[in-house]
């Protein structure tokens, strides 16, 4: 260790040992130059990051006096002007496009789901990276789209009734998406390849190609005995598995083993609301696991019976194009890391005083430095991340044109302590809070050569309004929120903003998360409306729900949707800055206050006490009815926010408030009575640091910067661990 003493007793050991035993050696930095160098960023960026939060404060507040003040006389032409004479609403400036270069095909020309997963858990991340393909057989299988009914149930064996209804679903997607010029893939008997041609061949002897025959690219195995045939559409994949001797082939007509979709394009790897990481120790498990995603030897072990198996990455998969050339495509997920946002700092790096540097620095140092390892010419490892030698980091609750600009600038420091050609680190703006909505425009011009990604998240998003227009009065109950006009004209207003600044074929448009990862059905009738909105990629929360998802790429052509919303009447910011409040709840009956209360406080318990108890920073949370909701902060974020106006506001009080709270905490102990390392919290609230966290959540909620629930998550969690510790 070559650094002075008085600089090593800032870094966290553990966090210094990792990077210099298990990441520098592999790069060509100088180990006592790179920490020097950290310091020095840090000590630069440190000041401004702070600024920045101080603006946040700054501008609440005036907001806050605002709202007080007009409360009774509401006008939403002065409240705007009011909102650009505080430079809260910035000028749009002039058209542009932006000029992001050496993005890859999944971000630019193909649209697709994309996976959100924790980093922290490392089965989770490998899954995940793998979802690139999926067996639409097993999607079908295991999913609610088949109901289990009328002998068609999932039981310990296998049901061929359920069998042969997943082969007759899944060939009617062939015959609708790749059909063929006569006849149903129901009657193939074999398929073979005649020249550059696919040919289907029927019982009788009678043969045909695809209306399109362009939609076979590639096969693997010989010509006139294929082992598979890959076809393509919209620029997805799909691939044909033969095999007469397998389980399901050697009864199937053409001897089809499986239909394999190209599913996640893309996956976030999140370093932030989907993990509970609240010191150095679980950074570094973060961390760790993204050093082996990189590299590809990352591994996790699971029991599935009796047997100890192995997960690790897929490798990329070849075929032979139809020109007899070669014809190879990527195993895994092209993998997107999520770092913190502005607001948290860490103990990995501490100054002088002992207060710790901004944790979105630290994360954008480590991310880059790990990411760049990808891009090294001389790379043998058969498992590659970016093609076109770009690290994608996806940047969350940024606030506004100038916290945008940060990053960048960020960024560009970062790529010069790693040595890393500039706007080789791609920024992904999350449209999740309102200030960024407003200022979308903006927000992007800071960003214009960086950029790949914008999104929406409603989740979030509604946080930040409630929190931001906490003085207007009571919201609107949860559920009547997503049918607000606002609502819609944020969704569009995204698309509109990113399609006019050109992201088109040059970065992603997406959509937010479908929370239900049990209801496939009602995904599949309801998530087509994402590519139909222009997005190219849309939220999933698993492998199963990626391959499903993807069949709504292959009904809709994005791109094509995308042309047409460039000529529709663009959402008006009039719309966005309507603010959903009701006069003072009087409107609503005491059943649909308790009611509120309820789901809420239910929803709020279930997520905390696995986050501070067990550090579970997303999971399937069962919600008040009992149907499983993939649950992060997010979600904690909005419950939190609504309670709290809805308290400052007379709609509920704290009596009430605390009474659901120990009735929903008797709920929640009993959804989890079988959890493993669940620790219930009746019979001991004063003590839970769950239920104190919970309750902090609701009664310290207008305190908390932006409505955040990071600050009091990370304390109660780290008052759990060090129980745990001590116990």
């Amino acid at each position: 260790m070559n650094m002075p003493q008085e600089q090593h007793n800032m870094i966290h050991r553990a966090f210094y040992d990792f990077i210099n035993d298990e990441v520098l050696p592999l790069t060509k930095l100088d180990t006592k130059q790179f920490w020097q160098n950290v310091a020095e960023l840090v000590e630069e960026l440190g000041p401004l990051n702070s600024q920045l939060l101080l603006e946040r404060q700054r501008l609440q507040s005036q907001i806050d006096e605002w709202l007080k003040r007009n409360k009774d006389s509401f006008d939403a032409a002065a409240y705007q002007k009011f909102l650009r004479d505080i430079n809260y609403l910035v000028d749009e400036g002039e058209d542009f496009c932006i000029a992001t270069e050496n993005v890859d095909e999944e971000i630019a020309h193909v649209a697709g789901p994309q996976l959100v997963v924790p980093l922290k858990n490392a089965r989770f991340a490998l899954n995940a990276a793998n979802a690139r393909w999926g067996s639409l057989y097993d999607a079908l299988y295991g999913s609610d789209l088949i109901p289990q009914s009328d002998g068609l149930e999932i039981a310990e064996a296998y049901n061929p009734l359920r069998g042969a209804k997943v082969v007759e679903l899944a060939k009617n997607f062939l015959d609708d998406r790749f059909p063929l010029s006569e006849g149903s893939h129901k009657d193939v008997s074999s398929y073979v390849v005649y020249f550059q041609h696919l040919l289907a061949i029927f019982p009788n002897g009678d043969t045909c190609g695809l209306q399109n025959p362009g939609q076979f690219v590639a096969l693997s195995g010989s010509k006139t005995a294929p082992e598979s045939v890959l076809l393509q559409n919209n620029g997805l994949h799909v691939e044909i598995c033969l095999d007469r001797s397998g389980n399901i082939g050697s009864t199937d007509r053409a001897g089809i083993q499986d239909i394999v979709l190209e599913a996640a394009l893309s996956t976030i790897v999140d370093c932030e609301d989907s993990v509970s990481a609240v010191d150095g120790d679980d950074k570094i498990e973060v961390y760790r696991n993204w050093l082996g995603l990189i590299r590809g030897d990352l591994t996790a072990e699971f029991k599935k019976g009796k047997q100890t198996l192995v997960r690790r990455l897929n490798v990329d998969r070849h075929f032979t194009g139809k020109n007899g050339n070669g014809y190879d495509l990527p195993g895994r997920s092209l993998l997107l890391i999520r770092n913190v946002g502005h607001l948290m700092c860490t103990d990995l790096i501490k100054d002088a005083e002992g207060h710790g540097a901004p944790e979105g620095i630290v994360d954008a140092v480590v991310s880059a430095l790990i990411g760049s390892l990808d891009l090294e010419h001389d790379r043998q490892s058969p498992v590659r991340n970016s093609r076109s030698g770009s690290i994608y980091i996806v940047k969350p609750k940024m606030h506004g044109p100038k916290e945008v600009a940060f990053a960048c600038h960020l960024f560009s420091r970062v790529e010069e302590l790693v040595n890393l050609p500039r706007n080789t680190l791609k920024i992904g703006i999350m449209d999740e809070e309102r200030r960024t909505t407003l200022n979308l425009k903006a927000c992007i011009r800071e960003a214009k050569e960086r950029v790949f990604f914008i999104n929406t998240g409603f989740l979030d998003r509604t946080g930040d309004e409630i929190h931001t227009s906490m003085e207007a009065g009571p919201f609107l109950p949860k559920q009547q929120l997503k049918s607000q006009a606002w609502i819609k004209a944020y969704e569009n207003w995204n698309v509109d903003v990113g399609l006019a600044c050109g992201l088109q074929n040059r970065a992603q448009i997406g959509k937010g998360m479908w929370a239900m990862p049990d209801e496939m059905n009602r995904m599949m009738q309801e998530k087509i409306a994402h590519p139909l909105s222009g997005a190219n990629t849309a939220w999933v929360p698993s492998p199963t729900a990626a391959t499903l998802h993807a069949m709504h790429y292959h009904q809709v052509d994005v791109f094509t949707e995308q042309n047409k919303i460039k000529h529709r009447q663009p959402a008006k910011l009039d719309d966005i800055l309507t603010i959903a409040t009701i006069k003072d709840g009087s409107e609503l009956s005491t059943q649909d206050v308790e009611r509120e209360l309820e789901n809420n406080i239910q929803g709020i318990l279930g997520y905390v006490v696995r986050w501070v108890d067990q550090g579970i920073g997303c999971s399937k949370v069962p919600d008040i009815h009992q149907v499983g909701l993939m649950e992060d902060r997010a979600t904690l974020r909005i419950s939190s926010q609504h309670l709290a106006n809805w308290l400052h506001h007379g709609v509920c009080s704290k009596a009430q408030l605390l009474a659901t709270l120990e009735r929903m905490a008797a709920v929640v102990d009993e959804q989890n009575k079988h959890a493993e390392g669940y620790r219930p919290m009746c019979g001991n609230l004063d003590n839970s640091f769950a239920y104190k966290a919970a309750k902090a959540l609701i009664f310290d909620g207008r305190e908390q910067p932006n409505g955040y629930t990071e600050p009091l998550l990370h304390y109660y969690r780290i008052q759990a661990k060090n129980d745990l510790f001590n116990s």
